[in-house]
């Protein structure tokens, strides 16, 4: 562990072009549930697993359940940045980092101070009148009741990727650009199970392809260096 963490303090002093690509594991350490954690609690308050209750398909049919577990499992307003979120914006200000790419939608990147994050799936904070596309902040869903609606009388909807839904390809092609022009490409918090996004780590082209992860992934052979442990405290460290 002590030897790959020298060897990681190493690869980031001697670059100015790193691309973080983050996931739920970055946020956990804010104290974010990752929300595909079932436990007993869960089933007696939904009859559904949370990977059908966020499609598109559920969110037409039931709206209301859709918003209970939204509103319960989702929102996490109090959350603040981590070690691992201040350390990536310090990074962005020094020069060295060029984009944050996330999987995340809790705006925790940009509350740091990271300017050029790069949100896949959409982000809690911001959310459209499906009529007029009226916008409202995160703290309006929090407080509405049943279906959020828009004075003009429309839903309103979060501004997230749900299950059955694509990408947004102007910031994939953008995610992608990053990577494949990166020194480093840091990998942090992420089991790289979730698709399209995991993909995306296939078009970088360099040789310094770093993984921080608490659990092994499929892509540990693939990288040049794996450390395993809290993203947070290793990013700390450096």
């Amino acid at each position: 562990m002590e030897e790959n963490w020298e060897k990681l303090k190493e690869i980031i002093e001697k670059t100015d072009n790193i691309v973080f690509f983050g996931g739920a594991g970055v946020s956990t350490e804010s104290g974010i549930p990752d929300f595909r954690s079932v436990d007993g609690l869960y089933n007696q308050k939904y009859e559904y697993p949370p990977e059908t209750i966020l499609s598109h398909t559920f969110y037409r049919r039931n709206p209301e359940e859709f918003f209970r577990f939204y509103r319960d499992k989702m929102l996490c307003p109090d959350a603040l940045p981590n070690a691992a979120h201040r350390k990536l914006a310090q990074w962005e200000q020094e020069g060295k980092l060029k984009a944050v790419v996330t999987q995340n939608i809790d705006g925790l990147h940009q509350q740091a101070g990271s300017k050029n994050v790069l949100e896949l799936h959409g982000s809690v904070l911001r959310n459209y009148c499906e009529s007029c596309r009226r916008f409202y902040d995160v703290s309006y869903i929090l407080h509405s009741h049943g279906v959020p609606k828009c004075s003009c009388g429309g839903c309103i909807k979060p501004d997230v990727v749900l299950y059955e839904e694509g990408l947004d390809n102007g910031i994939l092609t953008r995610a992608v650009e990053y990577i494949s022009r990166a020194d480093v490409l840091l990998i942090g918090g992420t089991s790289l199970a979730v698709y399209p996004a995991a993909g995306l780590i296939d078009y970088y082209r360099g040789n310094k392809l770093v993984l921080i992860n608490k659990t092994p992934t499929p892509r540990d052979k693939e990288a040049d260096l794996v450390v395993q442990g809290s993203i947070g405290e290793i990013l700390a460290r450096l």
